[in-house]
């Protein structure tokens, strides 16, 4: 058989074959031996310090493939709390209601997406509770699918039960996931969140106010909230950023505000 009739691009022994072929050799001192297992079946290996870089790339490489495989192009990026819960419990319980609007959002964008059979516009999320729930919620209610990209940590969160399955990832670098997060984002939501929803704002700002990603409709839900959290205003006027910089970005209320702004804002304005 040649290369081209059995699908593959060179005439070499494919590395799912030899992998299988190793589980297949007697067990002697020396296959048993570490040193002797192939290097990409040797997680023992695969984990040492000295390939960092490498996992860097597979962690890199792994999302990519497989959302250029499922043919999705742009993405609606829906980040907020973990801790805003729908029934209005827990600490967050005063920003509850921006769980429903997250949730609704993410409903109208995903009926959108569907006009493109789901290769544009898809809502993605960082998988977790909260406002990432009610992202994958309403995209899932509305016939769509959604990404998640969940992250291991220390409480060992789990991704929610909405995420298209075969569009879960699990990251192991912050830095990876947040640049899935970029590398497809048609339009940023920022919905009330704490920590980690300010270092993925914050950073996703730079990235655009220094010209090193295009700019897209970049929304913060409830003027309210973000700006108690940030005197926007006072950074202009001290000069540690231009009065153009408050321009990067826009408040919205509501989940129909936002539709519209993504709609009708093109990223290169």
């Amino acid at each position: 058989m040649t290369p081209k009739e059995d699908g593959r691009a060179h005439p070499f022994r494919d590395s799912t074959e030899d992998a299988a072929a190793a589980e297949r050799l007697p067990d002697t001192a020396q296959t048993r031996a570490p040193a002797y297992r192939l290097a990409f079946t040797d997680t023992d290996f695969l984990m040492r310090e000295e390939l960092r870089p490498v996992r860097l790339q597979l962690e890199l490489l792994k999302p990519q493939m497989v959302l250029d495989e499922r043919g999705i192009r742009s993405t609606v990026v829906v980040m907020g709390s973990a801790r805003v819960r729908a029934d209005g419990t827990g600490p967050a319980g005063a920003l509850a209601g921006w769980y429903e609007e997250a949730r609704k959002l993410a409903h109208l964008v995903t009926v959108e997406s569907l006009k493109s059979y789901g290769r544009e516009l898809v809502v993605v999320t960082g998988g977790g509770p909260g406002i990432m729930e009610a992202g994958n919620l309403g995209a899932a209610e509305a016939g769509g699918q959604s990404i998640g990209l969940n992250i291991v940590l220390p409480h060992e969160q789990a991704p929610n039960a909405h995420v298209t399955p075969d569009l879960c990832f699990n990251f192991h670098y912050f830095a990876i996931r947040k640049m899935h997060f970029l590398m497809r984002a048609r339009a940023v939501c920022i919905f009330p969140g704490g920590f980690g929803t300010l270092d993925e704002m914050f950073e996703a700002l730079t990235l655009i106010q220094t010209g090193r990603m295009k700019r897209v409709p970049f929304l913060l839900f409830g003027r309210a909230f973000w700006e108690k959290i940030v005197d926007w205003q006072a950074l202009a006027d001290e000069g540690v950023i231009n009065a153009g910089d408050l321009e990067l970005f826009r408040f919205v209320e509501t989940a129909e505000e936002a539709l519209e702004a993504i709609l009708g804002v093109s990223g290169d304005e």
